[in-house]
């Protein structure tokens, strides 16, 4: 089929998951049996290029379809590929209320393949797209087509803050200039006002009317052109702002006092004053406004401060002072005394220790030595460290929390929707009502000067600037006061909503305990007994321990050698035979594992010197344990219920258990050989983190692989009266969403693991232990930096917190205009003071929610 003719459009989409050239073959196929539309796809650069017909403006429609952008993505979709999306932060100039945001959010997102959250207080938009479909030209042209400056920022570099900085405080000078200029043109014409408590008349003229008209016609046309000029924008894009209320209740005041001093109609009164005070207490608004919004951007500068500027380095034998942005992963660098940290890396020699409080809100410094870990920022003691970079640039810990923290803060809490729903037709009701207002003054009281003067008061009274910087100035404040206190939001919704649980689903390992484990016991059986007897003569140990080693061992003559791992300080254990010859069938069996327990084992396997003889047929079965094949013997490793009950010694496992400790069983094909006890000690914080929980009204549940018994003796010591044993790693989400009951409470989840990213994703919110996995961080909501549980209560008091001031903050937005429509409405407000209202508004909400840097864990 011919495509039909026409202007053609170029889409350039990335694509992911092509494997072969059969795939970029497919993917061309489907794309060109889409009409109007001739594909080419390159499996080398990954590129699908689309020719897509656009019917031009004003031509007779063709008789065939033409396909749509989205019509092309869908295919791609379907075709088992997708185009990844990519996300900008774009600067925004010329906003002036929530009208305005609303009204950009929502011409940013009709174009095809983007999705946009407008930040009215942080004058930020970040923009989500599909490359190809739009792009960072594309989007500021947008914006400037909806009356603003659009520019793209580089959010996380520390030179495009400090330019943005230098620019915001511009524009507040500016801002300070224009407002000064208007209070020295503007006090003459309010003095009779500022006398009325002495005695005065408001409308006693001190000044002749030509110098009232020469001194307000500045201020209305020079001073306020930013209102004009807004306003026009506004209209022109499709809306009306806070800058079309402004613009045209002072004009109203001007134009009328100007018709009745040229005229020369001395029995009217002239509002000039009214014209020039509503401008310049508008400007006071705006001023106070623009003074906040430095300040709230003070979490992250301080952030941005931290970060060294230069590193020692260690290359070709000398110690050189470079830019600390010029390291590279797996340099060696050297941090003196008193020194900060340039960027992330391990610990290989030295031994000191280094103050984490400006990332976790740890009040007192942590030891480190070799194959500790430090971080970008953090101040070093008394001592001299050598370490490894591991993550340099963007890549450090820091420069995650900024990233964090900035993505927050351009986030929009659900509450937000209220607002801009009502925003979005608050200025075209103002208007309604204002003209309402004249109409009905002008016909009760025939008087057009106070009909004119009670429509202005209305116009000026209601301004939607309050209702828009309501909700993001109280999230901006409380994600810098949590990034402060070592709590990283992801999902501002989420921040919400963990104000409301009522559960909170803990993991076990790593979260309660130290996520740690250490061999604690070792228990020949029978069979065992002879296995380790008979390879004595096989190559199993190499090395009996270190000196100075010493071991308790516990002789069982019923039930084999029962060889517990207490070690002295400083020691490790000397094991018996038997036992070396299970610990070293064990550890074989775990190489390449990363489970916890495997670690304890490997561990104390590398202490005891064992070389580990080959595995060959390994399958690992999840939830249940590990089997494979060592020296022509089938061996499997895991959990007690994987084996017979019959089979088991029932009581040792029971009185292991009873002790906290994880048991598993090894075996062959024929008989049990041993039991291996690992215990993960509790964390020292835990059992107060669960009472202040618990304190608050949360339910705290348990979630645990481990046993009935183990898990009993761990939620014991932690305080914890419900658990839930035996769950498979698959299963933890499903327990989450159990605990939710169809939505009717709020579940909040604590993990570290990579088997706890799914129960994290299910719940309400989750939240993820700074010091696990990658993939628990990513679906988790909130981060708790600080390895300590108690860092959820404090998420959950800052929640509180927050959500506090922004119910404040909407409260004094809408009393404001609900008070003062009224009163303007019936004449009982001046514009000058009804201007002042306005004023105070903004400045209500910005220092409530200033207030909120009060707040501390």
């Amino acid at each position: 089929m011919s495509a039909p003719a026409g202007r053609r459009r170029r889409l350039d989409l990335p694509v992911s998951g092509m494997s072969c050239a059969a795939c970029s073959a497919r993917l061309e196929k489907v794309l060109n049996r889409l009409p109007g539309v001739q594909a080419s796809v390159d499996l080398a650069s990954e590129r699908a290029r689309v020719d897509l017909l656009v019917q031009e403006e004003g031509a007779a429609p063709s008789s065939d379809s033409v396909a749509t952008p989205q019509q092309v993505l869908d295919a791609v979709a379907e075709a088992g590929f997708s185009v990844p999306e990519q996300t900008i932060e774009l600067g925004v100039e010329g906003m002036s209320c929530a009208a305005c945001s609303a009204r950009l959010e929502k011409v940013l997102n009709r174009l095809p393949g983007v999705q946009a959250s407008v930040d009215l207080a942080g004058e930020r938009a970040r923009i989500r797209y599909v490359p190809g479909l739009a792009d960072p030209a594309s989007l500021a042209l947008a914006i400037g087509g909806a009356g603003f400056v659009g520019r793209v920022l580089d959010a996380h570099s520390g030179r495009a803050r400090a330019e943005e900085k230098a620019r915001k405080l511009a524009v507040w000078r500016g801002e300070l200039q224009r407002f000064w200029i208007a209070v020295v043109l503007s006090v003459p014409l309010v003095a009779p006002m500022l006398l009325m408590p002495f005695g005065g008349s408001a409308h006693e003229e001190w000044l002749p009317r030509w110098l009232q008209l020469a001194l307000a016609t500045p201020v209305q046309f020079w001073i306020g052109w930013r209102f004009y000029a807004g306003g026009w924008k506004s209209l022109r894009g499709g809306g009306a702002n806070m800058d079309v209320l402004v613009a045209l209740g002072s004009t109203m005041a001007w134009a009328f006092s100007a018709v009745v001093t040229l005229l020369g109609r001395h029995d009217l009164h002239v509002y000039f004053e009214a014209s020039a005070a509503v401008i310049t207490l508008v400007l006071l608004g705006k001023l106070l406004e623009a003074r906040a919004k430095l300040r709230m951007s003070e979490a992250i500068e301080a952030l941005l401060r931290l970060q060294p500027k230069t590193a020692r380095v260690e290359r070709d034998g000398r110690l050189l002072e470079i830019d600390a942005g010029l390291l590279i992963p797996g340099d060696i660098f050297v941090v003196r005394p008193g020194e900060s940290v340039p960027v992330d890396g391990e610990v290989i020699d030295g031994a000191s220790s280094v103050d984490e409080a400006m990332l976790s809100g740890e009040s007192m410094p942590l030891a480190k030595r070799a194959g500790d870990r430090v971080f970008a920022a953090t101040a070093n003691g008394e001592g001299m460290l050598r370490c490894r970079a591991t993550g340099v640039g963007e890549h450090t810990l820091l420069a995650g929390i900024i990233r964090r923290v900035a993505e927050a803060q351009a986030s929009k809490a659900p509450v937000q929707a209220l607002a801009d729903r009502i925003s979005a037709v608050f200025v075209p009701v103002v208007c309604v009502l204002a003209l309402l207002t004249f109409v009905g003054w002008l016909m009760v009281a025939g008087d057009l000067a106070q009909a004119l003067v009670n429509a202005v008061a209305v116009l000026v009274i209601a301004c939607p600037c309050a209702l828009g910087l309501a909700t993001p100035t109280a999230v901006a404040v409380g994600v810098g006061q949590g990034a402060r206190a070592g709590i990283l939001v992801r999902d501002v919704g989420a921040l919400e909503r963990a104000a409301d649980l009522s559960v909170l689903v803990v993991d076990k390992t790593g979260t309660l305990t130290r996520g740690e484990p250490e061999l604690s016991d070792i228990v020949v059986l029978g069979a065992g007994e002879a296995a380790g007897a008979a390879g004595e003569s096989g190559p199993t140990p190499l090395v009996a321990g270190a000196a100075g080693e010493e071991t308790d061992s516990v002789a069982g003559r019923d039930g084999g050698d029962s060889v517990l791992g207490r070690e002295t300080a400083g020691a490790a254990t000397s094991l018996a035979p038997a036992a070396r010859a299970m610990l070293g069938l064990a550890a074989a069996l775990e190489q390449g594992s990363e489970h916890p327990l495997a670690r304890a084992v490997l561990r104390r396997a590398a202490a005891e010197g064992l070389r580990l003889p080959p595995v060959s047929e390994f399958l690992a079965v999840p939830g249940r344990g590990i089997e494979a094949r060592i020296d022509g013997r089938r061996l499997r490793l895991g959990a007690p219920d994987w084996f017979a009950a019959s089979e088991l010694p029932q009581a040792q496992i029971d009185a292991l258990a009873a002790g906290g400790k994880t048991v598993v069983v090894l075996a062959d094909d024929a008989q049990l050989l041993a039991l291996f006890a690992v215990a993960d000690a509790l964390r020292e914080t835990s059992r107060a983190a669960v009472a202040r929980l618990r304190a608050t009204g949360i339910r705290v549940v348990m979630l645990t692989g481990d046993n009935a018994a183990t898990a009993a003796a761990i939620a014991a010591a932690a305080g914890i009266d419900e658990f839930r044993a035996g769950v498979l790693p698959g299963d933890k989400a499903a327990a989450v969403e159990a605990l939710k009951g169809g939505g009717s409470l709020c579940v909040g989840m604590v993990g570290d693991g990579i088997n706890d990213a799914p129960a994290l994703a299910a719940a309400d919110v989750g939240f993820a232990i700074g010091a696990g996995s990658d993939a628990a961080i990513e679906a988790a909501d909130l981060t708790l930096v600080r390895n300590d549980l108690g860092g959820v209560n404090d998420a959950i008091l800052l929640s509180r917190a927050t959500r506090r001031k922004i119910r404040e903050n909407l409260f004094f937005a809408f009393i404001y205009n609900a008070l003062g429509l009224p009163l303007a409405a019936f004449g009982f407000l001046n514009p000058v003071v009804a201007g002042a209202a306005m004023a105070m508004s903004s400045l209500s909400v910005l220092s409530n929610s200033l207030l909120l840097r009060r707040w501390h864990p």
